[in-house]
């Protein structure tokens, strides 16, 4: 990281720059305590994001987190949350490890509540990033016909390309599980996969069936193409998806659907507009058979998991004719992946 160019975190419209120095201190759950020092730099506490209650005792505010999380704001021995109090000046009541419910920011001024709350979001946000992604959010691209020209083009490919450096069986995309991903999530407990299902919702009431005109989206699935500069060393391959009408619908699509879960907070914002493709080949296959382009890089407990990747020489296979494909899908619409169930609206 550079550091005229530091990590930027948004939070309810505002953004915050995360001290590099301490970068490395997110590695270990033991090292918890420390991370808090130099973690956000903010020069304006005040927020009108915030919903702070005045009650007769000075203010009160909350914040919705799951239990998972609760660790990171407690820190180890207490540590953590002590420090947050002695500089804002507040009481910071957290559940129980276990149990579900709220942390309540009680305080004697208004700005020191709001500055707890501040990094409070700062650290429930820098650890969420740490968790493996446990669901994505998908269209099925699964239908019968697709699966077979897919396993035609497997067969053919490892006909003519199996002496290749690093291609196998192993990298092909199960093809059952074909799909266009719109964006990973880490939901962390049963209320925030409700909640998103609920959006999932309030997507298709607002703007899906408006763009897709109460009717399925019919696509073609046509050419392949590599995510990186060197055709010789390809991590990922994959085909190129777009409308069968050459309209723009799809596209407008997953990019609302992106930002209204960006804006939510459920997925991080990292890129203004979904690339389509389905992933027929990936190089992480071959230890994870469920992997998810950036996938599990941190474990539950926030330590970094190396993934080693042997890329494989894609510039015979992009010679190999693929033939165009068309998919006619039915009730094609945004669902929530976890491992191998869907969950849809």
């Amino acid at each position: 990281m550079e550091v005229l160019r530091p990590q930027l975190i948004r939070i309810g419209g505002r953004v915050y720059r995360k001290n590099p120095i301490q970068e490395q201190t997110y590695q270990h759950e033991d090292e918890d305590d420390d991370c808090y020092q130099g973690l956000v730099e903010c020069a304006e506490e005040s927020c009108e994001a915030y919903e702070v209650v005045q009650t007769p005792q000075g203010f009160r505010c909350t914040v919705k987190a799951p239990s998972l999380l609760y660790k990171h704001i407690v820190g180890k021995r207490g540590d953590t949350r002590k420090k947050l109090e002695v500089e804002t000046k507040t009481s910071i009541s957290i559940p129980k490890p276990g149990q579900e419910g709220e942390i309540v920011i009680t305080g004697q001024h208004r700005s020191g509540v709001i500055s707890a709350r501040t990094r409070i979001d700062v650290l429930l946000l820098t650890f969420r990033r740490k968790q493996p992604f446990t669901h994505f959010l998908a269209f099925f691209l699964n239908e019968a016909e697709v699966q077979e020209r897919f396993l035609k083009f497997q067969e053919e490919v490892l006909e003519k390309c199996s002496m290749d450096h690093g291609v196998d069986s192993s990298i092909f995309q199960n093809p059952k599980k074909l799909h266009l991903t719109i964006g990973m999530l880490v939901l962390l407990s049963e209320q925030e996969i409700q909640q998103t299902c609920e959006m999932l919702q309030q997507c298709k009431e607002e703007f899906i069936d408006d763009i897709s005109g109460g009717k399925p989206l019919e696509v073609e699935v046509a050419g392949i193409e590599y995510m990186n500069d060197d055709p010789g060393m390809v991590d990922v391959l994959y085909a190129k998806v777009r409308m069968k009408d050459g309209s723009n619908r799809l596209q407008e699509l997953v990019d609302r659907v992106l930002e209204r879960f960006q804006a939510s907070g459920l997925i991080v914002k990292e890129w203004n507009s979904v690339k389509l493709h389905a992933t027929v080949m990936n190089t992480l296959f071959r230890k994870d058979p469920n992997a998810e382009g950036r996938y599990n890089l941190y474990t539950t407990d926030g330590k970094y998991i190396f993934k080693e990747r042997e890329s494989f020489d894609g510039r015979n296979i992009l010679k190999v004719s693929m033939k165009q494909s068309e998919l006619e899908t039915f009730g094609m619409c945004p669902k929530i992946r976890e491992d191998n169930k869907w969950f849809s609206f």
